[in-house]
């Protein structure tokens, strides 16, 4: 996969944790584990497009990748054990989490 196709996909994760986001500012509920998993998915991105835009080697990319599907399988989990996420929040999530996945497939 191009460097250029990889940076278009990112953008959609990027959308997605966007999504995620707001959500959690505008839900009437987010559970405090949940929030503190979607800023750091946040972070963990920008980490990512730091490394592509410096045009790092595929193996570095695919690190930062890989941390960031961790964060996301983490906040899954969160969501899962939570008693009660906002649907809107919830469907960003998995959302956000399906576009990690769908990137690391199309690298590894």
């Amino acid at each position: 996969m191009q460097l250029n196709q990889v940076r278009e996909r990112f953008e959609q994760i990027e959308l997605c944790i966007d999504d995620a986001a707001l959500a959690c500012r505008s839900s009437g509920y987010a559970p405090q584990e949940v929030k503190e998993y979607v800023g750091e998915l946040d972070r963990r991105s920008d980490q990512l497009k730091h490394a592509m835009q410096q045009a790092q080697d595929p193996a570095t990319i695919r690190e930062y990748l890989d941390s960031l599907d961790q964060v996301g399988e983490r906040v899954m989990e969160a969501c899962r054990n939570a008693r009660h996420v906002d649907p809107q929040l919830r469907t960003a999530i998995q959302e956000a989490r399906l576009e990690i996945a769908a990137l690391k497939r199309a690298l590894h």
